[in-house]
């Protein structure tokens, strides 16, 4: 698995190991993003970042696309283990549900370059391989989602009649509006806060009309 992209790239004077230096990179390349959006990203302005010459970049990747294929990488696995982790942390399935909603938001705040990558190779105008393997992640976030509510539906926390399908389209789609929301306004500080507030009035909308 990839180390989280929380290390500050080295300095141009450190001679950094080959799997660091690819890191770094990585690392540079979701800053980039945030920053100037992925369609703004350079090899020059990575090797700056990084601190290195760009002919240098190509020593531990091959080409450009190489690099992307390495942040793609990185964000299923991370963002993969956040929900792992968040999904063996016990409890009922509400409450499950809860906390994979917190730990994405909070993934989400803390890498805000990464919902511009992602938003970016889905509004391609043609297919690529990103956008399949971002397609590929989201249909079995939203089919784990899907598999979380059906328990909550059988433990009668749910009610039987919600559509858990598009009960995780919404989840999900919740966390999304949050990603585009701190994009527009450069407000990732108040996603976590935002999020604590949204989930309670989502999960009344999964229970339904009081009765």
């Amino acid at each position: 698995m990839v180390a989280a992209v929380t290390e500050k790239p080295a300095s141009p004077r450190t001679r950094s190991s080959a799997p660091q230096r690819r890191r770094d990179v990585v690392a540079a390349v979701v800053e980039l993003a945030r920053e100037r959006g992925p369609e703004g990203i350079t090899t020059q302005a990575i090797a700056d970042r990084v601190g290195v010459t760009n002919g240098a970049l190509f020593r531990h990747f091959p080409d450009k696309l190489a690099m992307w294929s390495a942040v793609f990488d990185w964000v299923e696995e991370r963002l993969e283990a956040v929900v792992d982790d968040a999904f063996r942390g016990g409890g009922d399935p509400i409450e499950v549900l809860e906390r994979v909603f917190l730990a994405h938001v909070r993934f989400v705040s803390g890498h805000p370059g990464v919902p511009r990558i992602l938003f970016h190779e889905l509004q391609r105008p043609a297919d690529s391989e990103f956008r399949d393997r971002v397609r590929k992640a989201v249909r079995g976030y939203r089919k784990r989602i899907g598999e979380l509510l059906a328990q909550a539906k059988r433990a009668g926390l749910l009610p039987a009649t919600l559509d858990e399908e598009a009960a995780a389209v919404l989840f999900i789609g919740t966390v999304q509006g949050l990603a585009v929301q701190s994009t527009l306004f450069r407000g990732e500080a108040g996603m976590n806060a935002a999020a604590r507030r949204l989930f309670p009035l989502l999960l009344d909308g999964f229970r339904g009309p009081h009765r």
